[in-house]
């Protein structure tokens, strides 16, 4: 990874030296001829922009991602609610992953109904270590396999007293570990195959600005899902999601983001569904799956500034924990993140983001889509 970065340092360094950097407006231009104008043509029924980035984590190598993010206004008479947008994104990487995700947030009648929902597909070569802190410590405990994965998550949301709403939901996901290279997998009661199927149940209070890139207000929501095989998920289990997120404006161009998260889970979860430490939204930094036990808690501030153009950058600082039983969390280890990242904006609201993300013998970079919280 280091030896990437300096490789692209040198890289950009030579090219401004030789004068070979265009400049702003025929960046403009070529990013136009993408849709990435940084412009909302209400006119049309969805405004598309396409972006493509690089990106290396710990679990995908060095690879590419390519992004595509429509804007558009279900009801153009509806000036209350704000834009909708729909994400597709899609990455292949140098370990031989591969894999395509959406993510929808529409907003309807004034903002009384939010319709949510996100998939993703992939097939991706990756290691497990087991359950718990300790077995993700011992780096030697690892077993390589291949994740094919498959998941949606729909949710309807309607408003029930102002900022706050009431949400209904349904929770699916397959799992498939090809062709593991150790007897991990043996061991575990859901075995080398896992299908979950679950309703789920939410209240919801925010007063966001701006649900992708948020520059002032609260969000606090409760998110309760129900597995059972009467609803086609292979065992019996229950998870608990809980985030609260807050927003202050320090100045016109700098915003500082405060983001609480916790999952808590009961009953015979299998090991897909164990709760995490380590994504592209909490935990950056870590190798996504190696940290995993039935409850986690992560904490992060964040320090996000704009500068001149379409430029900006963050820098944040946070920590998380994990435990077996809900009364031991807090009382185990906690693993550190640090990081930067690079933004920039090429729709209105609407950041491509490049993040640096360190944690305890651990980096990762990645390029997605809005921020991470």
């Amino acid at each position: 990874m280091i030896k990437a970065l300096i490789c692209a340092l040198l890289l950009v360094t030579s090219l401004s030296a030789a004068g070979a950097l265009p400049s702003r407006q025929q960046v403009d231009g070529m990013l136009a001829s993408l849709g990435a104008d940084n412009q909302f043509d209400r006119s049309k029924s969805i405004d598309w922009g396409i972006l493509p980035g690089p990106f290396f984590t710990p679990e995908l190598g060095l690879g590419m991602g390519m992004a595509a993010v429509g804007m558009y206004r279900p009801d153009a008479e509806d000036s209350t609610s704000q834009n909708s947008t729909l994400a597709l994104k899609g990455f292949a990487s140098s370990t031989g992953a591969f894999g395509m995700s959406f993510e929808n947030y529409s907003f309807f009648a004034n903002d009384s109904w939010r319709f949510f929902i996100s998939g993703a597909i992939s097939d991706m070569p990756t290691y497990y270590w087991g359950t718990g802190y300790q077995a993700g410590k011992n780096d030697g405990n690892k077993e390589k396999y291949t994740l094919q994965s498959l998941s949606l998550t729909p949710r309807l949301l309607y408003r029930i007293a102002p900022d706050t709403y009431f949400s209904l939901g349904w929770d699916i996901s397959s799992s498939h570990a090809k062709d593991p290279q150790g007897n991990l997998f043996s061991e575990e009661a859901a075995g080398e195959s896992v299908f979950s199927s679950g309703s789920s149940i939410g209240l919801n209070y925010d007063s966001r600005d701006n649900v992708s890139n948020a520059t002032r207000g609260q969000v606090a929501s409760v998110i309760l899902t129900q597995y059972a095989p009467q609803l086609g998920s292979n065992s019996h289990y229950t998870s608990l999601e809980a985030q609260y997120g807050r927003y202050q404006r320090l100045s016109e161009r700098s915003v500082l983001a405060v983001d609480v998260y916790s999952r808590l889970t009961q009953g015979d979860v299998p090991w897909d569904r164990l709760s995490q430490l380590g994504d592209d939204k909490h935990m950056r930094g870590y190798y996504e799956g190696r940290y995993r036990d039935r409850n986690t808690f992560s904490a992060q501030v964040e320090y996000r500034r704009k500068l001149d153009w379409r430029n900006g950058y963050v820098l944040w600082a946070g920590a998380g924990t994990m435990s077996s039983h809900t009364d031991q969390l807090g009382g185990g280890p906690w693993l550190p993140t640090v990081g930067v990242g690079y933004r920039f904006e090429f729709k209105p609201h609407m950041n491509v983001r490049l993040d640096l993300g360190i944690g305890r013998e651990s980096a990762g970079f990645y390029f997605q889509v809005g921020e991470a919280f």
